[in-house]
């Protein structure tokens, strides 16, 4: 089971260090953490298991404030999100280019976290299996079930807001995503150890893309230890 930690823009190479010297993982499962570009090295030598938040299509060239697969690799970054809401959102994202990263990404040798998820306004209209099919399938189709690609299910809705899809609700969607893409699916939005055993235990979730319960070491960890509970 996958416990992914998103940081967001938090937490600088003083305060990675800091985590990284307080955090154990428990066996039995995969504990990742994706911090903001300055930090990636800090989480590296800390021995961190270390994604990052996002990785560009090409190898290098005319592309400021990208960051290539190539230069995450020299790091000794071992994968990438691609796709987050926020990136959808606040800077452009498209299907389209979610699809060119995760492609470029894979081939590099990255593992890859794909983000995908309807808003409030698409749940409310009845669309949420509309937009996941279109926004899996475009992911689907570019780079196949890759053995190390993974799905994160993230409502835009439950994401930052303290709002939780219900386990019946995050069940059927990963289900759903299941019968599109044969890969494992996270589930991510507003995860918090009050929550992390009863999400994790439904049948299609495959572990948790975690925010803000990400930053501390204590709440990661009891995250991290309701997903080697379940999975024993």
């Amino acid at each position: 089971m996958l416990i992914a930690g998103n940081w967001k823009m938090f937490k600088g190479p003083s305060e990675t260090r800091a985590f990284a010297d307080a955090f154990e993982p428990p066996d039995g499962v995969d504990a990742v953490l994706c911090p903001p570009y300055p930090s990636l090295a800090a989480a590296v030598e800390g021995g961190l298991a270390t994604y990052a938040q996002s990785v560009h299509w090409a190898p290098e060239g005319a592309f400021t404030g990208e960051v290539s697969a190539p230069m995450l690799l020299e790091l000794g970054v071992q994968g990438a999100i691609v796709g987050h809401s926020e990136r959808r959102q606040f800077f452009g994202e498209t299907d389209e280019t979610v699809a060119r990263r995760s492609i470029a990404a894979l081939e590099a040798g990255l593992g890859v976290i794909a983000c995908v998820g309807e808003s409030q306004e698409e749940r409310e209209a009845g669309d949420t299996e509309v937009i996941l099919r279109l926004q899996v399938e475009s992911i689907r189709d570019a780079v196949g079930a890759h053995e190390r690609l993974v799905i994160a299910y993230e409502p835009v809705w439950a994401i930052g807001t303290g709002k939780t899809a219900t386990p019946d609700r995050a069940q059927a969607a990963h289900a759903f995503i299941k019968t599109l893409l044969d890969v494992p699916v996270l589930y991510g939005g507003s995860v918090k150890p009050e929550n992390a055993d009863e999400l994790l235990s439904q049948a299609d979730v495959d572990g948790a893309l975690v925010g803000g319960a990400s930053l501390e070491v204590e709440s990661f960890t009891a995250i991290c230890q309701s997903a080697a509970r379940i999975r024993s």
